[in-house]
């Protein structure tokens, strides 16, 4: 928790903490960030491709998964999960990263998931996927509808 200010450094756009029932009166927590990073557009899938390789060849992992997610945007897609040692703790940790491509071609996306509950690694992990799957990409701002044939009155029709 004392770290979640330095998050910006690292480009994230948003996190959440998730708190979840663990066993009777048990509690877990997780949490979600989603970082937008630039990328050099004629490079954008090999930019992901190598985040994601980066990733997988971290030297915390203990043990992880590694697949390519297709999404239905058919942008390229990596998931990296399993449990990571970090120095200084002494439980391992759960991490599912998802690194993507954005849609504008100028920069890419990592999805995070971290979590002390090892238990639940099959679940997070299906999470993750999940959300990678919502993922979409829309104009903010959308533009107005372009102007129809003026409309007409029956009132002005009869008078004329």
């Amino acid at each position: 928790m004392d770290g979640l200010d330095q998050l910006a450094r690292h480009d994230v756009v948003h996190a959440a903490l998730g708190m979840h029932p663990d066993g009777i009166t048990g509690l877990s927590s997780s949490l979600f960030s989603l970082a937008i990073r630039p990328a050099e557009p004629s490079r954008l899938h090999l930019t992901v491709a190598r985040e994601a390789l980066a990733a997988a060849r971290s030297p915390l992992w203990k043990s992880s998964t590694r697949r390519i997610v297709d999404l239905p945007s058919e942008l390229p897609c990596y998931l990296v999960a399993g449990t990571i040692s970090v120095p200084g703790i002494e439980q391992p940790l759960f991490q599912a990263k998802v690194t993507t491509a954005h849609a504008d071609g100028l920069h890419f996306l990592v999805l995070d998931l971290t979590s002390a509950a090892l238990q639940y690694l099959d679940s997070y992990t299906e999470i993750i996927e999940a959300i990678t799957h919502t993922i979409s990409f829309s104009d903010p701002e959308p533009k107005p509808a372009p102007p129809g044939p003026p409309a007409t009155s029956r009132i002005l029709e009869v008078l004329q």
